[in-house]
């Protein structure tokens, strides 16, 4: 009867349900604090304290959300499809569909990857790139979810084996300094390369991804897709005004570390430019705002669903319990702790706050059982990378949805949690694993 358990598995089950994600992590939120021993008011208390944790990122979303609309009627997404769909030539044989497929999935790959080390805006870029290239997504027949899957690789992957940017901060910053912290006495050089192996797993799950599950064509409505992203005249004064305020968001997100300031200033800019006199600053800020509402409400649920599970304290009774299941046996002692990490991060909803959580248990518990320094290594980076993608609470996966659903024709659960839940968590488990058996 562990809170954490029970918890995320009724969050799981009420969301696979079709029952409104923020609801069902307020719902299960209760039910972890009742689970856990807490009174109703001791968990009313503890959720309220940790909404607060994700209003940030509810408002940045809605800055974003207000700059990407009036990025949509600068009309340089417009002439961005317009030149993409422009390469499928008159002809649009199936040779040219596939190349610009392919053209296509890489430049979102190459993006999703950039975008937590080269340039780390994380997944600012999403409902500003994404929105505008559902029309040739739409010419060219291409499932979202093999879209989603693609941006959930560059957000996870990246960050699990590249010590820069965010990726610095997980191995570096976070990672190393609580292993060490714990007495593993490990070194930064070991840490990428022991991350190698789970990240493999990762690589695997998209090959399947792009090659077997989601290659086929899938049919999306047109007429949604212009009523969310419409067809703008081109103005070249337009354009320069969207170009200048996309490198002025970029560079004041880069400068105050911060996704809020930058929208606002990218906004700012399109008012005061007069590019949007033909529609109004407050239907385009109201329109953006209810484009990311959805996914603001559920990052703010999703950060007092953490600090109730917190609050319980069954996280870590949930992992010393291991002891008695394990026994002597090596291999179920890997396989358990990846498993317990897959079901934290997921009711968590971040990798990156996971690791302070469990290393405290499972550096002592790997010590014991007897694993080098880079096998645990492998297991607590693998265990708190466990659930980022397929979690309903995760940037991985809220990310992708606020761009693929801009015109509602990409659902959260089923089309981003699901498809990124299978692709990378199962082989995350089994190479995680086997990182841990063979290092």
């Amino acid at each position: 009867m562990n809170a954490v358990v029970i918890a995320v598995c009724l969050m799981l089950g009420l969301s696979l349900a079709r029952v409104n994600v923020v609801i069902a992590l307020t719902i299960s939120a209760l039910a972890a604090g009742l689970v856990g021993g807490m009174d109703l008011q001791a968990t009313v208390d503890a959720f309220n304290t940790g909404l607060g944790g994700g209003a940030q990122i509810a408002l940045s979303y809605a800055l974003l959300g207000a700059f990407a609309v009036a990025l949509s009627h600068s009309g340089l997404t417009t002439l961005i499809s317009q030149k993409v769909i422009s390469q499928l030539g008159k002809e649009q044989s199936s040779v040219n569909i596939n190349r610009v497929r392919w053209l296509l999935l890489i430049a979102i790959l190459a993006m999703a990857v950039s975008s937590q080390n080269i340039l780390p805006i994380h997944i600012a870029f999403i409902p500003i790139l994404i929105p505008p290239l559902l029309h040739v997504m739409s010419k060219l027949k291409m499932d979202r979810r093999l879209v989603a899957c693609v941006l959930t690789f560059g957000l996870v992957t990246t960050y699990m084996i590249l010590p820069i940017g965010f990726g610095g901060i997980f191995l570096n910053d976070i990672l190393l300094a609580n292993l060490n912290s714990n007495n593993l006495n490990a070194v930064r050089e070991q840490i990428p390369s022991a991350m190698l192996i789970p990240a493999l797993g990762m690589i695997l799950g998209l090959f399947i991804a792009v090659f077997i599950s989601y290659r086929k064509p899938r049919e999306y409505k047109e007429q949604m897709i212009l009523a969310a992203e419409p067809e703008e005249t081109i103005n070249r004064r337009n354009i320069f005004v969207a170009v200048l305020a996309i490198v002025a968001t970029l560079v004041v997100q880069l400068y105050t570390d911060s996704m809020i300031f930058g929208a606002l200033i990218g906004f700012i800019i399109f008012s005061f430019s007069g590019a949007l006199k033909h529609v109004a600053d407050q239907d385009i800020f109201n329109q953006g705002v209810r484009m990311m509402a959805n996914i603001g409400f559920i990052m703010i649920s999703a950060a007092g669903f953490a600090a109730v599970v917190k609050e319980t304290g069954d996280v870590g009774s949930l992992v010393a319990s291991l002891s008695d299941l394990i026994g002597d046996n090596k291999a179920l002692a890997a396989f358990l702790m990846l498993l317990v990490g897959l079901l934290i991060t997921m009711g968590i909803g971040s990798s990156f706050s996971t690791i302070p959580i469990i290393a405290t248990i499972y550096v002592p518990l790997a010590i014991n059982f007897g694993f080098s320094v880079p096998a645990t290594i492998a297991l607590v980076g693998t265990a708190a990378a466990l659930g980022d993608a397929g979690s309903p609470a995760s940037d991985s996966t809220l990310g992708p949805t606020a761009g693929l659903n801009a015109d509602g024709q990409h659902d959260h659960i089923r089309d981003s949690v699901i498809p990124t839940f299978i692709h990378y968590n199962i082989p995350l488990l089994v190479f995680g694993w086997i990182a841990a058996m063979v290092l």
